[in-house]
C-alpha cells in the first residue's frame, strides 16, 4: 500500500507540534503540510491534494466543519478538537475519526491504523473495480465505459455525459456522479464540469480543449487542475 499523504490544520502551535511528532513516528503517514487555519489549508490543497486531513474544528475565519461542507470532494478527515459536542455533526459528514484533546499517542495511533485499513481496502476495491458504469437514460440502463467519457457537464439535477460520438443525459447531480468515477482518471474543473484527464488536447487560459469541445476551469481550481493534468 502507498503511504497516506496528510495535512495538519490547527490554530494552536502546541497542538500542531504534538500531531507532527506523532505522525513522524508512524511510517505509513506522509506529512505534506502544516496549516494554521482553514484558509491556509484551502491554498495548500489546491497545490497538494492529499488523502487525509487532521483537522481542528474551532478555528478563526471558518470552522473545520464549515470547511469540509464547502468542499465538493473532500479528503478523508480525522477531527482533532477539545469540544465533544461536535461529534455527532462530525460523523454526519462521514469523517474517519474524532479525537478529543489532549490526544494521547495510543489514541492517535488507533485512528491512524483505522485510516490505514480504510485506504488499503479502497486500493483493493479500485484494483478489482469494473471499468464501466450503468446510467439510466430514457427509461433504460445504458453501459458507459470510463475510457469513452470525454467530459461531464452538470445541469442542476441532470448531467450530460459527453462521449466521442454522442451525448447522454441522466438524472443525477455532478457531485453524485463524480463519486462513482475512478480516482485519478477524472478531475473536477468547475462546479459544473468534470473532465477526463487523458482526453485533454490543449490548455488555453482557463479553458481545456477536448476534441471540438471547450471545458472551463474555475479560477479557484486552476492550480489543482493544472497540477493533475501537467505531470
Amino acid at each position: 500500500m502507498n503511504n497516506i499523504t496528510c495535512i495538519i490544520t490547527d490554530d494552536e502551535p502546541f497542538a500542531r507540534k504534538g500531531l507532527q511528532g506523532y505522525i513522524e513516528k508512524i511510517g505509513f503517514l506522509d506529512l505534506k503540510g502544516v496549516c494554521e487555519d482553514a484558509l491556509q489549508l484551502s491554498d495548500v490543497l489546491q497545490k497538494q491534494p492529499v488523502d487525509l486531513l487532521f483537522l481542528d474544528i474551532q478555528m478563526p475565519h471558518i470552522s473545520g466543519v464549515e470547511f469540509i461542507k464547502a468542499l465538493t470532494k473532500p479528503p478523508k478527515v480525522i477531527f482533532t478538537t477539545a469540544f465533544e459536542q461536535y461529534a455527532v455533526q462530525g460523523f454526519e459528514l462521514d469523517i474517519m475519526d474524532y479525537l478529543l484533546k489532549p490526544i494521547s499517542y495510543e489514541r492517535f495511533l488507533k485512528a491512524a491504523m483505522k485510516a490505514r485499513d480504510y485506504f488499503a481496502l479502497r486500493e483493493t476495491n479500485i484494483a478489482t473495480t469494473v471499468p464501466y458504469i450503468f446510467i439510466k437514460v430514457n427509461g433504460k440502463l445504458e453501459k458507459i465505459n470510463f475510457d469513452e467519457i470525454l467530459f461531464i457537464e452538470g445541469m442542476e439535477n441532470y448531467v450530460a455525459i459527453h462521449l466521442s460520438n454522442k451525448k447522454l443525459i441522466t438524472h443525477s447531480t455532478i457531485k453524485a456522479l463524480f463519486e462513482k468515477l475512478p480516482q485519478g482518471q477524472f478531475i473536477q474543473t468547475h462546479k459544473s464540469f468534470i473532465a477526463a484527464i487523458n482526453k485533454v488536447d490543449t490548455i488555453e487560459g482557463n479553458t481545456l480543449h477536448i476534441k471540438q469541445h471547450q471545458v472551463p476551469i474555475s479560477k479557484y481550481l486552476r492550480e489543482a487542475v493544472l497540477g493533475q493534468i501537467i505531470k
